[in-house]
């Protein structure tokens, strides 16, 4: 059974190694507008699906699954997604400092069948616990350029932010390996 992962991420190339051992990376043109009005989790089960549904359209994954993902850090049911400037990296860790938020990750696994592609769609949730920042500890940290390309503007990879989480450690770099195991073997139950 070939695999594409349907992103650039290196984080999640390297998590979804933990689970299959060889896989293309085919990056997802999608676009990823989605109508308001959508919880987290569907808005990043919604995209996962936008990624992994126009990869497989492809003629270069004719025949093979392809797995998509995306993940959004929710703040009081407010999602925040990549800060596009480093003073929005601020604002956002500045939210974020000394609270609980959540990390959700939907995953999609577009795969083939005798009677067409299918789908297998769910969609992980981390409680994650911030440690109060300092205005000094904030600025420090995103002089990294650490948080210019994570969602809520942070990695958990990087520590010094988190006091502790509830729920998936791998969901809040990216890929939740835990339900992405689960949903492979069902994948792979379902092609025979």
């Amino acid at each position: 059974m070939d695999w594409i992962l349907a992103s650039a991420s290196p984080r999640r190339k390297e998590l979804l190694k933990e689970l299959i051992e060889e896989f293309e990376v085919i990056p997802s043109l999608a676009d990823e507008r989605v109508e308001e009005g959508l919880t987290p989790r569907e808005l990043v089960q919604r995209l996962a699906c936008q990624k992994a549904t126009e990869v497989a359209a492809r003629p270069c994954a004719n025949g093979k699954c392809v797995l998509g993902s995306d993940t959004v850090v929710a703040l009081d049911g407010n999602i925040l997604g990549k800060p596009k400037t480093p003073a929005e990296a601020k604002e956002m860790l500045a939210a974020l400092s000394g609270r609980v938020h959540e990390v959700y990750t939907g995953v999609c696994i577009d795969y083939p069948t005798a009677q067409g592609r299918k789908q297998q769609i769910d969609a992980a949730c981390t409680s994650v616990y911030f440690l109060p920042l300092t205005e000094e500890t904030i600025d420090a940290y995103v002089a990294t350029g650490s948080p210019m390309d994570k969602a809520g503007a942070y990695g958990i990879q990087d520590g010094g932010l988190v006091e502790k989480i509830e729920g998936s450690f791998s969901n809040v770099v990216g890929l939740p390996v835990e339900l992405c195991a689960e949903m492979i073997a069902k994948v792979k139950e379902m092609i025979g």
